[in-house]
């Protein structure tokens, strides 16, 4: 009876080895993008916990890859400045998850950031992809609140695509994790 029984065992146990080989984490593509000195690096070196205190503008494009709810997540992080702008479209393919990130605290360039992620939301190779919004800078005194920021960029006409607006702080971290658990949620939600 205790060899019966050590076969059953064994035969268990190698039926769970089978089933936890067969679901390894899915490998999931962010796109990073947003004006210049919006945040960007900042926030994909604070969710690689990397030390972020000398960041430059990006000049092409940085990629980093985080463990995140049982995915990988390959973050693609596109330098803002008007002049790479134009380059952005090279890196829409297989995006599961766009993650727009706006200086919440830059008044000044609500039009011109409205426009690019309106712009965004037209492209092809976009279109469905879930959105988050990451009203960054929220540690600042003179940034705009979330629900002003989707406001001004008329999010509440989406109707296309997931979306959600993230208030956060990419130098203190707070909202981050939120924003990456929707992240999570609606990529679970899209790959089924």
């Amino acid at each position: 009876p205790s060899l019966i029984f050590a076969v059953i065992l064994l035969q268990g146990l190698l039926s769970i080895l089978r089933r936890l080989k067969q679901s390894p984490e899915q490998e999931v593509r962010l796109l990073l993008l947003g004006l210049d000195n919006a945040g960007k690096t900042t926030l994909l070196k604070q969710l690689a916990a990397e030390d972020f205190s000398h960041i430059t503008p990006t000049q092409g494009f940085n990629i980093k890859s985080v463990q995140s709810s049982g995915f990988k997540l390959n973050v693609w992080d596109i330098g803002g400045q008007r002049k790479i702008r134009p380059y952005w479209r090279n890196y829409f393919e297989n995006t599961d998850v766009l993650i727009y990130v706006i200086d919440s605290s830059d008044r000044k360039r609500f039009e011109e950031t409205s426009l690019e992620l309106a712009e965004l939301l037209e492209e092809e190779k976009l279109a469905a992809v879930p959105l988050l919004v990451f009203a960054n800078k929220q540690d600042l005194m003179t940034a705009s609140p979330a629900s002003e920021l989707a406001e001004s960029l008329n999010l509440h006409t989406i109707r296309d695509r997931m979306w959600q607006v993230q208030a956060c702080s990419a130098l203190t971290a707070e909202g981050v994790q939120d924003g990456m658990t929707w992240v999570c949620r609606n990529i679970k939600f899209r790959k089924r």
